[in-house]
C-alpha cells in the first residue's frame, strides 16, 4: 500500500495577516516609504517664470525660462499653447533651470506645468499661465484659385503679403502651408519668387479628388520681427481628367476624357514666325466673345500680319493671349496647314463643343510645333513642363539637402502633432 501524503501547512493566512499588520503599522506612524505616493506639494514658492513678469505679457522673441530655488530641482516642464502644441526645451544638468529651444507664438496664451523634487525626494507641482505680446509685423498668405471645381491640372498658389528671401524663414513658412487631398497624392511647393509659391502633385490630381488647403502660420515667428498672420482656407474638388492634345505638325487635336478619346478635331496652329508653344498648358479661363487685335502681340497696324477680329468661344491658355477658339476664316486650312498667329483655330461648331466640355484647370498639350516649350511660371500655368526632380528642388524643405541638415530642420518650431 502507498503512503498518504503529509497534511498541508496553511501559511497564507499568517502571511496575509503579517502584511496587513505591517501596512497598518506604517499607516499608524503617519508616513510612507514611497514619496511618489504622496500628494505633490505646492511649489509656487520654489519655482518662478523668470522670462515674464507676473501679470504682464511676454516678449515672444525671447526664450521662455523657468528656474527653481532653495533645495528644489526641476524634474520636468511641459509648455503648451491654447491649441495644445508643445514648446521644445532643455533642462540644465543640475535641474535649476529650464529654457525653451523653439520660438513662441505672438499673441498666444501658454500654460506651463512644472514638476519638482526636494532634497527628501518629495514631489512638487506648479502651473503657470501667461500671454505673449501680439506681433508688430504680420505675414499673411492668400491661396488660389477660388473655392470650386477644377481640372486635374490646376496648381495651387500661395501669395505672401511680405517678401521672404532667407532660406530658414522660407522653411518656416512652407512648413505651415498644408495641402491635403483625398485620394492622397505626393506633392510639393515651389518658390517661384520671394512672394509666390505654387503647389502641384508629382503627377496630375486624381479625378474627383477633394483638396483642402490651409495654413498654420498664425502667430508663428518667421524671422526678423516678422510673425505669421491669419489666413483663409481653400477647398477644391476636381472633375474628370480632360486632356486636349494638339499635334501641330499633323494639324489635329485629340480630346480625351479619363484616357478615352471623345473627339478628334481638325485645327490650324501658329505659322512660321508665330509658332504655337509646345508643352502642357492649363486652361486659365473662357470667354464666349473676345476682340483680338494684332497690336496686343506686337504686330504693327497696317502690316501684312495685322488683324482685328471678333472671336467666339475662346478658351484661354496663356496670359499673353494664346487661345483655343473658333476661326471660321481659316476653315479651309484647318487639318492641312498652320496659318494662325499662335492660337489653335477650329470651326465654330468644334470651338463651341470644346468650350462647353472643358473647365479651368483642364490640360491643353501641344506637340510637334516649331515653337519653344511653354515656360513654367511667367505666362500662365506651365508648371507641368518642369520635371518632378527639378520641381522638388524649388522647395525650401528639400532643395537638394540631406534630411536633418537643412534650414527646415533648424526652423522647426514645434513637433508634429
Amino acid at each position: 500500500m502507498g503512503h498518504s501524503p503529509p497534511p498541508r501547512v496553511r501559511t497564507v493566512p499568517f502571511c496575509t495577516m503579517l502584511l496587513v499588520t505591517l501596512a497598518l503599522g506604517v499607516a499608524a506612524c503617519g508616513g510612507t516609504s514611497n514619496p511618489l505616493a504622496d500628494k505633490p506639494y505646492d511649489a509656487t514658492g520654489q519655482v518662478a517664470l523668470t522670462s515674464a513678469k507676473e501679470g504682464q505679457k511676454a516678449d515672444p522673441s525671447k526664450p521662455l525660462e523657468v528656474t527653481a530655488s532653495g533645495h528644489d530641482r526641476i524634474t520636468d516642464v511641459t509648455a503648451t499653447d491654447a491649441s495644445g502644441r508643445y514648446v521644445k526645451g532643455e533642462l540644465s544638468p543640475d535641474g535649476t533651470r529650464w529654457h525653451s529651444t523653439s520660438a513662441l507664438s505672438a499673441g498666444a496664451h501658454y500654460t506651463v506645468r512644472v514638476s519638482t523634487e526636494d532634497e527628501d525626494g518629495a514631489q512638487g507641482r506648479r502651473t503657470i499661465g501667461f500671454d505673449t505680446n501680439p506681433a508688430d509685423r504680420l505675414l499673411r498668405v492668400a491661396f488660389g484659385p477660388q473655392n470650386g471645381t477644377y481640372g486635374v491640372g490646376q496648381p495651387i498658389t500661395a501669395e505672401l503679403s511680405v517678401p521672404v528671401q532667407d532660406p530658414a524663414a522660407r522653411a518656416v513658412v512652407e512648413r505651415t502651408l498644408r495641402v491635403e487631398s483625398q485620394p492622397a497624392v505626393q506633392g510639393s511647393w515651389y518658390w517661384v519668387d520671394n512672394r509666390t509659391l505654387h503647389y502641384r502633385p508629382k503627377d496630375y490630381w486624381p479625378v474627383h479628388a477633394a483638396i483642402d488647403v490651409h495654413a498654420t502660420l498664425d502667430g508663428i515667428k518667421v524671422g526678423g520681427g516678422l510673425y505669421g498672420g491669419p489666413s483663409k482656407p481653400l477647398k477644391l474638388t476636381t472633375g474628370d481628367r480632360v486632356e486636349a492634345v494638339t499635334d501641330a505638325a499633323g494639324h489635329s487635336m485629340t480630346v480625351l476624357k479619363n484616357g478615352k478619346e471623345v473627339r478628334s478635331i481638325p485645327v490650324t496652329t501658329g505659322k512660321p514666325g508665330f509658332a504655337t508653344r509646345n508643352g502642357v498648358k492649363v486652361v486659365l479661363g473662357q470667354e464666349s466673345f473676345v476682340r483680338m487685335r494684332g497690336t496686343s502681340i506686337g504686330i504693327a497696324e497696317g502690316s501684312s500680319d495685322s488683324y482685328d477680329l471678333p472671336v467666339y468661344w475662346a478658351t484661354r491658355v496663356t496670359w499673353s493671349g494664346e487661345y483655343v477658339h473658333a476661326a471660321p476664316w481659316s476653315e479651309g486650312s484647318q487639318g492641312w496647314e498652320n496659318v494662325s498667329h499662335g492660337c489653335t483655330g477650329m470651326s465654330t461648331e468644334n470651338a463651341k463643343w470644346f468650350f462647353d466640355n472643358v473647365r479651368v484647370g483642364d490640360l491643353v498639350k501641344v506637340v510637334g510645333s516649331a515653337g519653344d516649350t511653354m515656360s513654367p511660371f511667367d505666362n500662365g500655368f506651365g508648371d507641368w513642363n518642369m520635371p518632378w526632380n527639378k520641381w522638388r528642388e524649388g522647395s525650401a524643405l528639400t532643395a537638394g539637402k540631406r534630411e536633418g541638415t537643412g534650414p527646415a530642420d533648424g526652423a522647426r518650431l514645434r513637433p508634429e502633432m
